[in-house]
């Protein structure tokens, strides 16, 4: 495996939530119990980084064939593979300096972190002036429903989530102790 493929392959995510699954936890024991079965008959001799790579291998093997990948939420439109790759570089750079804080692995560090930034800030500029394009294309032929939306898309921004807690009696609980007290006796 190229040095590409296993860092896209360090990369992946696996969907975990099946493991409540009875079936899917039973296939992965499965799969496990027979990769290492095979690990077995691996010789005394053999290197044991080489030993290490053969079970990490086996393992997340086993994890993508019976659990799956987990799908990343996407919050950043513009954030691509290209992005990845950039804050897979400063993470090196970052773990070179702090494995040899030199000055010029100092200097190496801030260079990427500008690079990166730099990198994302054209990213989110490119992305916005595509959807500002789309925009104007929508009003031009009068595509008033995409219009609105595109429009509703940039006014929305940030919103947080807001879990409320009501008592029983559908009052607000407003205050961080009631708050605690409530969801103690609800869990209960």
């Amino acid at each position: 495996m190229g040095k590409e493929a296993a860092q896209k392959f360090d990369r992946q995510r696996f969907n975990l939530r099946k493991l409540n699954e009875p079936e899917v936890r039973e296939r992965y024991q499965i799969e496990i119990t027979n990769k290492f079965v095979a690990l077995e008959n691996l010789n005394d001799d053999e290197d044991v980084n080489r030993t290490w790579e053969n079970i990490k291998e086996n393992i997340q093997t086993s994890a993508k064939e019976s659990l799956g990948l987990h799908e990343l939420k996407q919050n950043k439109p513009w954030f691509d593979e290209e992005c990845l790759d950039f804050l897979d570089q400063r993470k090196t750079a970052k773990m070179q300096w702090i494995q040899d804080l030199s000055q010029s692995n100092i200097d190496i560090l801030n260079n990427v972190r500008r690079e990166v930034s730099r990198h994302f800030r054209s990213e989110k500029k490119a992305y916005l002036r595509a959807k500002n394009e789309e925009l104007e294309t929508n009003s031009k032929i009068q595509n008033i429903r995409d219009f609105y939306r595109g429009i509703n898309d940039f006014n929305k921004g940030y919103q947080p989530r807001c879990n409320r807690v009501n008592d029983e009696k559908g009052d607000l609980v407003a205050d961080s102790d009631s708050i605690v007290a409530h969801s103690r006796t609800t869990s209960t």
